[in-house]
């Protein structure tokens, strides 16, 4: 008998192990699918800054749930306004009717619901002036909309050193990543990611752009990423189906903030319509040192105002997007000659020039309420003079500004005032690897106040580090903590948030193929681009103006051929000599019956534009054995005329893309009358310039 119940309890006991994976497991579902405790709306968070554009305003409305964190919830709700005469809602969009006076917008899920209070009032301004009207948005208050501090209290650890690490998947197993992967996906959701940097290799067609960054996305667990790119413009552009603008350096030639304006709004325009939510851009060093081998024509130029002014306004065409601005490289990476890449470079001035010059752009840039700044790799031994010990080869080295406690806590949070977010610099970049190692680099930028560690060396190993790190009290909690409160504001600010419904692809697709590369950026890409060619030298060469039998020659060797097409469109009789140094007799011969020569050079450091340079060789062999003239054109570096500075004539275009040889070639036959001036200096022999910054040639 006992043998018998024996037997049954095994067999019930086989059945129950085989039923148990077919049962709900209450528990676990509670635990992987919290329940919905509240719902507000977004510009009701203390933090969420608000503004009506044109009359209009945009509500969101969020799922707050019982572990703390929230969602954008669009589906199932119920609109409502108190006052129609002063505004209307449909599905959150708010129209102000015109009419004074205050309205509730309510929204409800059924369950739960929120309001919000819109006002249309005057404005306030001098008595004389006829009185204006201005609508405003006042927020409700309550514990309800503490939701950062809210989500912050019930994140683990682990999740909390997830949003500050932004890591890059450039390739997987050697082949670029243009798709999402299954093991990028696991690595998304177990390091509870807070962001991801793209890069040229993952953004090839603006179809599997917006798929990719969508899939990003839905990776998150529960809060949304930070999408990031470098779309500068000019020589750094990742983009491959986006529209190539001119950079910072044909900007800074042109003067004109609102073509700045409209590059970074077009620039926005286009992430934004991929999913891309934060650029890393714009760059604000201020490039006093021709010898800038990483900086050069990514900056607007030598002067602090310049910068200044021209940066802020590309900030706020980008951010009017909704896409986040990054202010870069704090305090100024552009009075260097190495590559930080490369090396560390040393920046020797005090703080008082400091704020003159380097700090100035960044100063108005945080004024005028930028998202984030980067930091550089660059030391400031008159601001931190810490020496520490380099793991390269034992010696003592200052301490980059991004390692500085100095640096970024003392002079930039408090004698700056900024209190947005703080990103590192690529940290897999030499100045940092060779000499700190990737977890120790991490830990330093953390406790120097940093928020995001850019690319770090190995996610495992630095969240291990950092926990580690907190254990031991080496960073704090409150530490870590802050960093999640500036990530998660900008995260709301920018609209950047988890959302209950997948996006509909068909509509974004159709959105994003719409406005990548679009006529109308197309366009500004164009202005930008004419208005920024500088003629520097003309002895009466130009414009030129060849008859059908005349023959031009383009020679050089760097995007020569992309010049030499240009050229050709205009002008059909045009040959082609590519060559990286010195003709050789018989080539010469072949230039005697040549009309006129135009010689590209591309230059990117101080060596290139030397006397012993083959491209400077070549150019003074054409201008010294030729009696032809020779037309100098410096595709990259306006300072390349340094090298031939008895070329008959030499215009600037400051970068290689299309639209500036489009712009160069109208420029050389006079369909485009030149109006750039110089934003730097061209150094002469002696310290005396060769050509002063403004300087510029009209036809």
């Amino acid at each position: 008998m006992m043998k018998q119940r024996r037997n049954l309890v095994t067999m019930l006991m086989l059945i129950l192990a085989l039923l148990v994976p077919l049962m709900p497991n209450t528990a676990a579902a509670e635990k992987s699918s919290p329940s919905v405790k509240d719902l507000i709306l977004l510009e009701n968070v203390p933090r969420v800054e608000n503004k009506i554009t044109d009359k209009k305003i945009s509500l969101t409305a969020l799922h707050v749930y019982e572990d703390g964190h929230f969602e954008k919830v669009t589906e199932n709700l119920t609109w409502s306004t108190t006052n129609k005469n002063v505004a209307v809602v449909e599905e959150g969009k708010v129209t102000l009717s015109g009419h004074n006076g205050r309205t509730f917008i309510t929204v409800t899920d059924g369950a739960y619901k929120d309001r919000i209070a819109i006002d249309h009032k005057p404005a306030k301004q001098p008595r004389k002036q006829k009185p204006s009207f201005e609508g405003k948005v006042v927020k409700q208050q309550g514990e309800r909309y503490d939701i950062i501090e809210q989500a912050i209290e019930s994140m683990t650890i682990n999740e909390k050193i997830g949003q500050m690490l932004m890591p890059d998947f450039r390739t997987w197993e050697g082949d670029n990543v243009t798709e999402m992967l299954p093991e990028i996906e696991q690595m998304v959701k177990e390091y509870h990611l807070g962001g991801v940097i793209l890069f040229r290799e993952n953004v090839v067609t603006t179809e599997q752009t917006a798929k990719l960054v969508a899939d990003y996305q839905a990776a998150a667990e529960k809060y949304g990423l930070l999408m990031t790119i470098d779309q500068e413009g000019g020589i750094v552009t990742r983009l491959q189906s986006g529209t190539d603008m001119p950079g910072n350096m044909a900007l800074g030639a042109t003067r004109s903030s609102e073509l700045s304006y409209n590059v970074g709004q077009a620039i926005g325009e286009e992430l934004s319509a991929l999913g891309i939510n934060m650029n890393l851009a714009p760059v604000l060093d201020v490039n006093n040192n021709p010898d800038n081998p990483v900086i050069g024509v990514r900056s607007f130029g030598e002067s602090p105002e310049l910068v200044a002014e021209l940066g802020v306004a590309y900030t706020e065409g980008l951010q009017s997007t909704g896409v986040a601005a990054t202010a870069k490289h704090f305090p100024g990476h552009g009075d260097t000659a190495v590559d930080s890449h490369l090396g560390l470079p040393e920046v020797p001035y005090d703080k008082e020039r400091l704020m003159e010059v380097e700090l100035y752009p960044f100063q108005q840039a945080m004024d005028a309420g930028i998202d984030a700044i980067m930091t550089a790799h660059v030391t400031f031994p008159k601001i931190d003079d810490t020496k520490v010990i380099s793991k390269k080869d034992g010696t003592k080295i200052s301490l980059p500004a991004t390692l500085s406690h100095k640096v970024l806590t003392g002079l930039m949070r408090e004698d700056m005032g900024y209190d947005g977010v703080i990103i590192t610099d690529a940290l897999n970049m030499n100045a940092i690897t060779e000499h700190f190692g990737p977890v120790d680099a991490v830990i330093r930028a953390v406790k120097a106040g940093t928020d995001i560690a850019l690319m770090p060396v190995g996610l495992e190993e630095v969240v291990n580090g950092l926990l580690e790190a907190v254990e031991t009290g080496e960073i704090s909690v409150d530490r870590i903590e802050e960093s999640v409160e500036r990530i998660l504001t900008l995260k709301l600010n920018r609209g950047v948030i988890k959302s209950e419904s997948a996006p509909n692809m068909d509509e974004v697709l159709a959105n994003a193929k719409e406005v990548v590369g679009s006529e109308a950026h197309k366009q500004v890409e164009q202005e930008a681009a004419e208005q920024s060619i500088t003629l520097v030298k003309n002895d009466g060469t130009l414009p030129l103006n060849p008859s059908l039998g005349e023959k031009i020659v383009v020679i050089g060797n760097t995007y020569i051929n992309s010049l030499y097409q240009a050229v050709r469109d205009h002008h059909e009789n045009t040959e082609l000599i590519e060559t990286s140094g010195p003709l050789n007799e018989e080539q010469l011969n072949q230039l005697e019956n040549a009309d006129r020569i135009i010689a590209g050079t591309y230059t990117y450091n101080v060596s290139g534009r030397s006397e012993n340079s083959a491209q400077m060789q070549l150019v003074n062999q054409l201008i010294n054995e030729l009696d032809v003239p020779v037309i100098g054109v410096g595709i990259r570096n306006p300072y390349d005329i340094m090298g031939y500075p008895e070329v008959d004539g030499y215009l600037a275009q400051y970068g290689f893309r299309a639209a500036s040889f489009e712009a160069m070639a109208a420029t050389l036959f006079g369909e485009n009358n030149p109006t750039g001036l110089l934003p730097v200096t061209i150094p002469g022999e002696n310290g005396e310039p060769l050509y002063e910054y403004g300087h510029g040639l009209s036809y």
